[in-house]
């Protein structure tokens, strides 16, 4: 073989390997010039084999006929040129062909008949089965829309013998499951998709398009959660595939369809080329489809004029994109359907436009805010339909609300407002409405402090000084929200007053006045945290002690006690400040406890909220767990945004440190969408997708856990979120990508992270990472980076005293050599060496038994390696293997399975050498050890000892 034909065989190999696309494309074009220029037969074969690949998974799927028929032609005339595989390899890529046709409207359907035809009978020439070339006719007849066709094709599909022609496993299931789906059997879908989900059948596009495929139909099942896993899981590996632009689509539409919008978007921008390619008609069209249904979405929520990534060359907004996507879709479906002869392909095109939300929002633990729904403007009031419901009949509602202190009463005073137009109202409802209004949490403090004046006056105005005097007070509140406190205790002593004296006066309810009350509670509790804290502490203590004065005597009284609850809340607030966390948490229970009494749970929510922290402080997580579980029960859709992130953050940091990491998920994810509706999806919504990542990695859900560690990193900086934070979802991806099956990746993971720690005082975590990355360059035979990484960390280890990692860094360096080939043996056994040398100044110096017993077993390890390394020489080998049997031996019962390995290795030694009844005894000797074992071991060493015996008999 000339040197030219071995650098272009290496160099087709080599870019087999390279990532789908043009590129690749192109050197493969490249190879088969070089190829061609050979004049090697065999070789051109392969290139030509080569380039149709290429093209098959790439988007120039049209380009793969001719290099197809190229290889037939050569086939056809010099069918002695192909070997085994090339001629397998020939008749394999029929199919792909085959099913390559379809998907390009303008070869006619005669002609995928006749090509059909021609399959059947090349297959039976070479004494293949029927079962590809009946797949094949189930495909068309699927793609055309001939039901009764695709019915008996499938059925002679599945009889047929599965031969090596047949498609994988995989891909078999992965059509098999997808007609299902299409005739509306979603569980026998997923049933047949189950051993390709699972991983027993895999192959380059599996279950890259079975996770995708199977989204929508999980959704109508009402299997959310797996749903989310496969897009988490799905999306990742279909991402940097070019071919896989139809799969890509069906998260697209996922998204769409499952309040994920934004989400949506991000997949879009990912490859904006899938908006051009034109190598295959299908996959566009689908591509396209899936972009009008999300399009649709974005419109319908008010966000039509949305600038959204499209084709180049045009600014889109949601709206353009749309038409436009719809008409390209439609137009491709219309070409497909004219070459068919049928309108299948337009139908279903038009089926997918039509789908609807499938869920109104389903968290996937990837920061994409849904943009929200855009107001429409409003009509004047003259052009408003009446309401359905009259003024009057509001009016009462909202008082109901009010008198039960219900959290609706203020949209229940809103719902009054907008519907009260020109209704001629009384002073006191128009006070109510002003008072509710300030009381919106959307409210700018400044305007609620003007609307509880105007309350104030209206009260007046209707004669009702208790409730006037009450309005004053929260509007001094309100001013010391707005960052003005020492106005606001001016503010609030006149209405205090007022309010006391108009209740001795039976002018004002105890309500009223404890209302007031409450407010210069408030005030003072803004400023705790002031420079002279001890002497604020004691402000706030008179003030509430003011207050449970007044109100104690009647706290069974339900419209008091939850004034006396707040106090009792308070009181546990500076308990915690002052650091007493058990009176703290006491107080807390005791507010709580009291709104219940008072039939007001949704106020208990914020005390058992408080006490979640101050149980964990105190090491009672059960309490903090139980507080936390009520305090989102009660509060439910009342709680604010940032309020439920917190209390699903900690429940889920309670429920990580207990083990239960499934539960830690959900509450997760929980925290990451309500930070994110809280607009603080890069501050502590990172956090908590960094929980999330962790929390799947632990739960054995590595291919999710690597999709959100992956996608929270560029929102983590080591100055925003502290460099342990940053550090640990590094590791976490390491650890993910490394069950995944992706070493490099998680290598480059754990070096950034190793780069990271190099700075912190402690140096093992450092040193763990250097190591652990290590690893990962060894498994992925990146053999010079690795030894770089093991040399790092050998020498950080031996700083931190470890001297069993420095010898076990040592070994693995011993053998990058060997593999490496670096100067024979010579290198490996100086590593070995010094492996060696570690454990015997150890052992000089360790005194307690157990140090000294695994001391040995290392040192024994060592010679045991040293042996393995040696064994293309088994006299030089023996001796190292021997004494290693000696230190197992000498370190005790504990090292019995490391010494067997040893004997066992030192019989197929002897065995070599000849000197059968050494090995022999050896082998008995590892029997009569295992004698009466029963574990996996122990009938391991035992199938092993009975080989030796058979190999020397």
């Amino acid at each position: 073989m000339s040197h030219d034909t071995a650098a272009i065989r290496q160099a087709l190999y080599d870019n087999y390997r390279a990532p789908e696309g043009a590129a690749r494309n192109a050197r493969a074009e490249r190879l088969l010039a070089e190829a061609e220029g050979t004049g090697d037969t065999p070789l051109l074969i392969e290139a030509l084999s080569h380039l149709l690949q290429a093209y098959n998974y790439s988007s120039e799927r049209d380009k793969l006929f001719v290099p197809f028929a190229r290889l037939l032609r050569l086939w056809d005339e010099q069918p002695g040129e192909f070997d085994e595989q090339t001629a397998h390899s020939l008749h394999w890529y029929f199919k792909w062909v085959s099913t390559d046709m379809l998907d390009q409207p303008h070869i006619p359907l005669a002609s995928m008949e006749k090509w059909l035809g021609e399959m059947e009978q090349r297959y039976r020439l070479a004494g293949y089965s029927e079962r590809a070339v009946r797949q094949g006719e189930f495909c068309l007849a699927r793609h055309i829309g001939d039901q009764e066709r695709a019915e008996r094709a499938y059925a002679a599909w599945l009889a047929a013998d599965r031969d090596r022609m047949a498609d994988c496993h995989a891909c078999e299931l992965h059509d098999q499951g997808a007609w299902q789906a299409r005739l509306g059997n979603d569980e026998r879908a997923l049933e047949l998709w189950r051993p390709v989900l699972d991983g027993e059948y895999t192959c380059a596009h599996e279950p890259h398009a079975v996770l995708a495929a199977s989204l929508l139909p999980l959704l109508r099942l009402g299997r959310a959660e797996e749903a989310r896993a496969h897009h988490l899981r799905g999306y990742r590996m279909v991402r940097p595939l070019e071919s896989m632009r139809g799969w890509v689509a069906l998260h697209v539409e996922f998204c769409a369809l499952t309040g994920n919008e934004a989400r949506a978007l991000e997949i879009l921008s990912d490859r904006p080329a899938y908006f051009t390619d034109g190598g295959d008609p299908d996959s566009l069209m689908r591509h396209l489809a899936a972009t009008a249904v999300l399009m649709d979405r974005l419109v319908i929520l008010g966000h039509g004029e949305q600038g959204v990534p499209g084709p180049a060359g045009t600014s889109w907004t949601a709206r353009t994109l749309a038409a436009h996507a719809r008409e390209q879709a439609l137009a491709i479906a219309a070409r497909f359907d004219g070459r068919n002869g049928t309108d299948a392909v337009s139908t279903r095109v038009r089926e997918r436009l039509g789908r609807q939300p499938l869920l109104e929002r389903l968290p996937l633990g990837i920061r994409a805010v849904r943009p929200a729904p855009a107001a429409p403007p409003k009509a004047p009031a003259s052009a408003q339909a009446p309401a359905s419901r009259g003024v009057d009949e509001l009016l009462a509602e909202a008082r109901r609300l009010s008198e039960a202190r219900h959290p609706d009463a203020i949209r229940a005073w809103d719902a009054v407002a907008e519907a009260a137009g020109d209704a001629e109202l009384d002073d006191r409802a128009l006070a109510e409405i002003d008072d509710h209004r300030a009381m919106a949490p959307a409210n700018e403090p400044a305007e609620s402090v003007r609307l509880f004046r105007s309350a104030a006056e209206r009260y007046e105005a209707a004669g009702d000084p208790g409730n006037a005097v009450a309005a004053l007070a929260r509007g001094a509140f309100a001013l010391a929200l707005g960052g003005d406190p020492d106005a606001a205790v001016a503010a609030v002593e006149e209405p205090v007053a007022r309010a006391l004296a108009l209740h001795a006066e039976g002018a004002a309810s105890t309500r009223q006045a404890a209302g007031a009350l409450l407010c210069r509670v408030r005030i003072h509790l803004l400023r705790l945290h002031d420079e002279d804290g001890a002497a604020q502490t004691r402000t706030v203590e008179e003030a509430v002690s003011e207050l449970l004065d007044f109100a104690g005597p009647h706290r069974a009284d339900p419209h008091i006690a939850d004034r006396v609850a707040e106090a009792m809340s308070v009181r546990g607030d500076l308990a915690a400040h002052d650091g007493d966390a058990a009176a703290a948490a006491e107080l807390y229970g005791a507010a709580a406890a009291l709104f219940h009494e008072a039939g007001l749970p949704w106020y208990a929510a914020e005390p058992e909220a408080r006490l979640v922290a101050v149980a964990r402080h105190l090491g009672d997580l059960e309490s903090a767990e139980r507080a936390a579980r009520a305090a989102l029960e009660h509060g439910g859709t009342y709680l604010e945004a940032p309020g439920s992130t917190r209390l699903h953050l900690q429940l889920t940091e309670i429920l990580a440190g207990s083990g239960r990491f499934d539960e830690a998920v959900e509450h997760a994810l929980e925290a990451a969408h309500w930070a994110d509706e809280a607009g603080e999806g890069a501050g502590i919504g990172a956090y908590a997708r960094h929980q999330l990542g962790g929390s799947l990695l632990r739960a054995g859900r590595a291919a999710e856990a690597a999709a959100v560690l992956e996608a929270v990193l560029p929102d983590l900086t080591v100055d925003g979120h502290g460099d342990g934070m940053v550090v640990q979802t590094l590791w976490w991806l390491g650890d993910a990508l490394t069950e995944l099956g992706e070493p490099r990746a998680a290598a480059e993971h754990w070096l950034r992270a190793a780069d990271i720690a190099r700075g912190w005082p402690e140096q093992h975590d450092h040193a763990m990472l250097a190591n652990l990355a290590g690893q990962a360059l060894y498994r992925a035979g990146l053999n010079t980076e690795a030894d770089r990484a093991y040399e790092r960390a050998c020498a950080l280890w031996r700083d931190l005293g470890d001297v069993h990692a420095v010898v076990r860094a040592l070994r693995v360096r011993a053998w990058i050599a060997v593999r490496e080939g670096q100067t024979g043996p010579d290198a490996a056994r100086d590593f070995m060496a010094a492996a060696e040398r570690e454990c015997e100044q150890a052992l000089a110096k360790a005194t307690e038994p157990p140090a000294r017993a695994r001391l040995r077993a290392e040192l024994a390890d060592t010679r045991r390696q040293t042996g393995e390394l040696l064994a293309d020489d088994p006299r030089e080998a023996l001796p190292h293997i021997e004494r290693a049997i000696t230190g197992f031996t000498e370190a005790g019962e504990d090292f019995t399975d490391l010494r067997t390995s040893a004997e066992l290795f030192a019989a197929w030694l002897e065995a070599d050498l000849g000197d059968a009844p050494a090995a022999t005894r050896r082998a008995e000797s590892v029997l009569a050890t295992y004698a009466d074992a029963s574990d996996d071991t122990a009938e391991s060493r035992r199938a092993e000892a009975r080989s030796v015996l058979e190999y020397v008999a």
